[in-house]
């Protein structure tokens, strides 16, 4: 396995998969001491990226012809896939796993490496610097407002504010502050020009794909504010999308996408009683 500055032992917390580096205090991640997240039943336990790849393997598959999904398996934290999403000026990593070997390296790079990462939100910033690195130390995009929850502020991470920001060409953040007050999507002119958003689970592709949910809280099941849910639908008027890519495999809204999230809202606060 390859080494970089972020070398593959450093601890890693078992529920979440974020990495941290040496020289913190390793009582609790602190990320899932957090509401919306939980420390493990068993208690906080930590790991290593190294010892997760003695047992585990990152797949690759394509969402849609051209746009490539990274797993890892078997299922390890959270088990959320990354998106490589394509475009001018290079490949942009949407979102991140906690393993990233020598094989999944090669195969990047067959793809294409990568020119720049960005994160949905805290919960997936998993081996983060530890990707930056294995490609050359290629700028991580974080929103401003999640700044706390960084396990460390190094030179790749660049920090953005406000509502939107284009990491590349065709490729812009946007804050619809769900989930977290940092809480971010990619909206992408995609592949066949009907315009797609990426979106982790800031806007929740729910077993129903035709709908999508708006969570404060995943596990512990604390619904987002309705001013928050209200702000994200008016940010997005602005953006055409067809398509959205949620968080895990198949977990696709594949048409009529932008009403989907109006009509999903609507229902949303409707069964509030707003």
């Amino acid at each position: 396995m390859r080494s970089t500055g972020w070398v593959n032992d450093q601890p890693m917390c078992v529920t979440c998969g974020v990495q941290y580096p040496y020289g913190i205090d390793l009582g609790v991640c602190p990320i899932c001491a957090d509401e919306r997240q939980y420390v493990g039943y068993d208690g906080q336990l930590w790991t290593t990226s190294a010892q997760v790849g003695d047992n585990h393997v990152n797949v690759f598959r394509q969402e849609v012809r051209g746009l490539w999904g990274i797993g890892t398996e078997p299922h390890f934290a959270i088990g959320q896939r990354a998106l490589i999403v394509p475009g001018e000026g290079g490949n942009l990593l949407w979102d991140c796993v906690s393993l990233v070997d020598d094989a999944t390296v090669d195969r990047i790079n067959e793809l294409g490496g990568l020119a720049a990462i960005a994160i949905s939100h805290p919960h997936y910033y998993s081996a983060m610097h530890e990707w930056s690195e294995a490609f050359g130390g290629i700028p991580i995009h974080l929103h401003a407002d999640d700044e706390q929850w960084i396990p460390v502020r190094d030179g790749a991470v660049r920090l953005w504010s406000g509502d939107s920001f284009e990491a590349l060409p065709g490729r812009t953040l946007l804050n619809p502050r769900i989930h977290f007050a940092g809480g971010a999507i990619v909206h992408w002119d995609g592949l066949d020009g009907r315009g797609a958003l990426c979106t982790g689970d800031i806007l929740q592709v729910v077993a129903d794909r035709r709908w999508v949910g708006f969570m404060y809280s995943y596990p512990n099941l604390i619904p987002e504010h309705p001013e928050t849910v209200r702000r994200a639908v008016k940010l997005l008027a602005e953006y055409d999308f067809d398509v959205l890519y949620g968080a895990w495999w198949d977990k696709v809204v594949d048409g009529d996408a932008k009403a989907a999230v109006s009509r999903s809202a609507e229902r949303y606060l409707a069964h509030l009683g707003l």
